[in-house]
């Protein structure tokens, strides 16, 4: 049974919170944490991590290939 003390404040002051320390979670960060924030539209057109990653691959390939044609001519 949940404490009736559980609840969410809707309102928080910073010495609420604890003193914070810089950097605690940087390390972990660096691991691979790679977030980005998606315009709505592009959003809309990929809206999956998978659909992201599919275009932006694809997107890498064309990229080499059009770098391999200026290299080779």
């Amino acid at each position: 049974m949940a404490n009736q003390n559980d609840e969410l404040r809707p309102e928080y002051k910073r010495e609420d919170l604890g003193q914070g320390v810089r950097g605690k979670f940087y390390q972990e960060y660096q691991k691979g944490t790679n977030l980005v924030l998606l315009s709505p539209d592009v959003a809309e057109a990929f809206p999956t991590e998978e659909d992201v990653n599919e275009a932006l691959r694809a997107l890498m390939r064309i990229a080499q290939r059009s770098k391999s044609q200026v290299i080779n001519t």
